[in-house]
């Protein structure tokens, strides 16, 4: 039998596998009887940088692709920019070092059974794909690296990933936000391809005007194909805003949910929900809690100086309230308070369940599943209704069919 240490401990590499940690979970799955409710889970993530070897020859630019294939294989150079890896030090699954342990085939992509085995566990039908390295994207001094990663990878993961999950996965693909035209080569370029459900912006970066004109021909190259865009936020403890924090916990509680409380008040404040207005847009793991601060917030402010939002018809709650949130990490110590935010942004039709797996702080559908004070109609909405018609994928079988039908949430034929 196969022993590793853990931190002191030895453990066998059959406790490191992805079904028996998840045991519990698939246990809920059979008891909540979860292969009938169409269960979409819209922020789960894989290592990418496992297989830089494999998506680097992706790059275009030969130069480039040079130098970080170079560094990669000699180990030279951090080719993603990172941060202080505490991410990596606690939580409720296999440390990120002792992943390499769990036993794969290997004529299969290995991040495609992982993934397979999580879902099923979970009772998850259709999880979004993303990547954990590529999320501090943004903080590469070089736009045209930054292009060139994400291309490489949009190439990788819709040639190679997608397809060896027989679309399970999907994903909204990481856009070049650095790079406006890049951006827009993208869209352009990937935007047909099969498993692409809309766009990721990474929020952890120096400057990122949303607002900005250079961005109108992508937003509205998205909003054509009637696809999504989503902005997934992240913990930067470098960042000035949060040099002073002396934890961990401290930058990671605020930096998730600051990046999107300052990108999400620049959407709204110059009018983009009224330029954009068939545009879904989606803000990603920074949990709810900020979304009735932010609401509250604004509207105040808008009611003092309506001048400096000319573009704005309505409150800024209510654009708001149009909008989508990811439902992890999903604040739960104080119910009454969870019930108020569920009002406040609609939940019912807003919501949308994610899981954050594989890293320390996911959510199970129990999550979800289990509030007291949700109605049957809106479980199923948060769970994978709403999603399933922003998305437009199928039910996997006829009882979750009739279940979006029952709920008004079905498309298709």
């Amino acid at each position: 039998m196969d022993l590793i240490a853990d931190r002191g401990r030895r453990v066998t590499v059959e406790e490191l596998n992805t079904t028996k940690l998840l045991s519990h979970a698939a246990l809920q799955t059979k008891n909540n009887g979860f292969d009938d409710v169409l269960i979409i889970d819209v922020d789960a993530h894989h290592n990418e940088t496992e297989n830089l070897a494999a998506i680097l020859p992706f790059m275009e630019n030969e130069v480039l692709k040079q130098l970080t294939l170079s560094a990669a294989q000699k180990g030279r150079a951090q080719i993603i920019p990172g941060t202080i890896g505490y991410q990596d030090m606690g939580g409720r699954v296999t440390r990120y070092p002792l992943r390499s342990s769990e036993k794969t085939d290997p004529s299969r992509l290995r991040d495609a059974q992982l993934g397979q085995r999580w879902m099923d566990a979970m009772g998850v039908d259709y999880s979004c794909l993303f990547p954990t390295g590529m999320l501090s994207i943004g903080m590469h001094p070089q736009k045209e690296m930054e292009f060139e990663l994400c291309w490489a990878y949009n190439r990788w993961v819709t040639e190679v990933a997608l397809p060896a999950t027989d679309y399970r996965m999907f994903s909204m693909l990481c856009l070049p936000f650095s790079d406006p035209e890049g951006s827009l080569r993208c869209i352009e370029t990937f935007g047909h391809r099969k498993g692409v459900g809309g766009w990721m912006v990474t929020c952890v970066r120096p400057k990122m005007p949303v607002y900005d004109n250079a961005y109108m021909k992508s937003y509205r190259a998205i909003e054509e194909r009637g696809q999504v865009l989503s902005f997934h936020s992240g913990p930067s403890w470098g960042d000035h805003t949060f040099q002073s924090c002396n934890r961990f916990i401290s930058a990671h509680a605020l930096g998730f949910s600051w990046y999107n409380i300052l990108h999400c008040t620049n959407w709204v404040v110059n009018g983009m929900n009224e330029r954009f207005p068939k545009l879904p847009v989606i803000w990603i793991e920074a949990g709810l809690a900020w979304v009735p601060f932010l609401m509250q917030r604004l509207d105040h402010e808008f009611m003092l100086r309506p001048s400096e939002c000319p573009l704005l018809k309505r409150k800024p709650s209510e654009y708001m309230r149009e909008m989508y949130y990811s439902s992890q990490p999903m604040e739960i110590q104080d119910m009454e308070a969870l019930e108020c935010t569920f009002q406040m942004i609609d939940a019912e039709n807003t919501l949308l369940y994610a899981s954050d797996y594989p890293h320390w702080d996911f959510d199970l559908p129990s999550t979800i599943w289990d509030l007291p004070f949700v109605s049957d109609k809106a479980r199923h909405n948060i769970l994978g209704g709403t999603a399933h018609k922003l998305f437009k994928l199928p039910p996997r079988n006829e009882a979750q069919k009739q279940n979006l039908i029952k709920y008004g949430n079905y498309v298709g034929g």
